[in-house]
């Protein structure tokens, strides 16, 4: 099993309570410093991750961890009838509704508080399943990916966009220094929360990502799975069916 790492240590509270809290402290900045830490890199990413499952031409679409909505909006290119983004913060979700009110998409997407662990729906009730940088945040991750496997259609596609650990010199060398130095500096600065960006780097430490990642979605069920290394490993697109 992953190892759960926490982001504040001498809180007694679990995972799940306190990846909430992290993310309602730094919601009013996380679009800013997720714009400044990748220099624009996660939108193109999150574009490829799309365009892998256009042609399963999915209807019902949903966005787990949806965060602040980014991959729920990009997810409207394909075209469906319906995006629902769920998410544990109410603070991640204050700023989506923002986005989505101010592009008027209101009619486009539907946004719940809820448990990426304990989906709010019946079984097979999506085409496909999107997930930006939240798998590492599940305090069981065996348990949320049955969730996703639960409430996706037959034949239905869900595409994991996630950090990796790259392991080519110097890209190796590169990326741990700006991860655990440079990144907690500048995300204490800008979000005055002390400890949501060196949870972080310790949280994709921890991360069983690559071949790893791909057996436990084995053990749930998903099938037809293949991983897309992006940008020397720095981060990987992992795309399965039911």
């Amino acid at each position: 099993m992953p190892v759960n790492v926490l982001p504040y240590k001498s809180v007694s509270s679990g995972k799940k309570e306190q990846v909430a809290s992290m993310f309602n402290n730094i919601a009013h900045r996380y679009d800013f410093l997720n714009q400044l830490f990748s220099l624009g890199i996660h939108k193109k990413w999150r574009r490829k991750s799309i365009e892998l499952i256009r042609k399963y031409n999915p209807k019902t679409i949903l966005d787990v961890a949806t965060g602040t909505a980014d991959f729920a909006i990009e997810a409207l290119k394909l075209n469906p009838d319906k995006i629902v983004g769920v998410d544990i913060s109410e603070g991640m979700l204050d700023e989506a509704k923002k986005k989505i009110k101010e592009q008027k998409l209101e009619n486009k997407i539907e946004l719940k508080t809820a448990d990426s662990e304990n989906l709010p729906f019946t079984d097979n009730s999506f085409d496909a399943i999107t997930v930006g940088f939240g798998v590492r945040n599940f305090e069981n991750l065996e348990k949320g990916l049955k969730e996703m496997y639960r409430v996706l259609s037959k034949n239905g596609v869900v595409v994991i966009l996630e950090f990796s650990k790259p392991r080519v010199f110097p890209v190796k060398q590169l990326y741990n220094f700006y991860f655990n130095r440079i990144m907690p500096l500048i995300g204490r600065l800008f979000s005055k929360d002390n400890s949501a960006y060196t949870y972080l780097p310790e949280s994709v430490k921890a991360f069983p990502c690559g071949k790893d990642f791909l057996n436990i979605m084995d053990k749930v069920g998903f099938l037809q799975k293949t991983i897309y290394p992006l940008n020397f490993g720095i981060a990987s697109i992992y795309l399965a069916r039911k």
